[in-house]
């Protein structure tokens, strides 16, 4: 990372604020209502969502005062702002909003470090399934789990056979369905939010086909984790890095994300 530095210290302020705000997600997921909304782009909100967003803002702010911010829940800043920031966080509290409401667990929080473009340090919380993931570029990538730390490093991984593609349990697009019969023989598993980056950078898939619709927010972090862990994010089909604050608009081209071996063999 050019011009930025950051710590073990820093990834660990990160770590416990995302367990912070998945702590105040499950005081909502315990309730009988949700706090269900519909937003303009008629996606869904809830209680718990804001919740989180609110825990992440000001623990950012305490810890990290000069550095910017933006949220899902909080993303109406100007491009005349946000094209000047060098460096910034970004985040979803809520990832799967979808899978919140449906009460299966498959959501995260995701706490993202964007510099010059790239998503240089992110972590993932997985509250209901007590799984953290965080990365740091040049660093590395770890996964905390029921209070134990693995090392998650898939550079030298070989493809699994048949080859394994996880997906959205909400949506798969056409697209995604048309490449899906480009690839040959392969088990196709479904999960919910940035869990899909995850199962890649745990070794538990080969690649995550996304040519459908994402917000940045949606997959900064977990692009964090699994580029620390080895694995390689494209968009598609220009096979070029997938790259934040970059323009106006601020949803992702199609990408793939996929270990190294992956890449190796198309």
């Amino acid at each position: 990372m050019s011009n930025i530095t950051f710590t073990a210290a820093d990834l660990q302020t990160i770590v416990e604020l995302a367990k912070e705000a998945g702590d105040a997600i499950m005081q909502v997921y315990a309730q009988a209502d949700l706090g269900v909304e519909v937003k303009q782009d008629d996606s869904p909100v809830t209680a718990a969502d804001i919740a989180s967003h609110h825990v992440i803002v000001a623990g950012l702010k305490r810890h990290f005062a000069d550095i910017a911010v933006m949220s899902e829940e909080a993303a109406d800043i100007s491009w005349a702002e946000r094209q000047t920031w060098q460096t910034y966080w970004l985040i979803d509290p809520l990832d799967g909003t979808k899978e919140f409401i449906k009460r299966n667990g498959e959501f995260t929080v995701n706490i993202a470090l964007i510099h010059q473009g790239k998503a240089v340090a992110g972590v993932v919380y997985a509250p209901v399934l007590k799984k953290c993931y965080s990365g740091v570029i040049g660093q590395g990538a770890w996964l905390e789990h029921n209070g134990q730390v693995s090392v998650l490093d898939i550079r030298d991984r070989a493809l699994q056979s048949p080859a394994i593609v996880v997906g959205s349990r909400s949506h798969i697009s056409p697209d995604v369905a048309e490449y899906l019969q480009t690839i040959g023989e392969h088990q196709m598993l479904s999960v919910g939010s940035s869990l899909k980056f995850c199962m890649v950078a745990e070794g538990q898939a080969d690649v995550y086909p996304r040519l459908g619709l994402t917000s940045e927010w949606d997959t900064a972090a977990a692009q964090a984790v699994l580029e620390s862990a080895g694995g390689v994010v494209l968009a598609y089909p220009a096979m070029t890095p997938l790259e934040y604050n970059q323009k106006e608009n601020i949803l992702n081209p199609y990408f793939i994300a996929a270990s190294p071996a992956w890449f190796a063999k198309s």
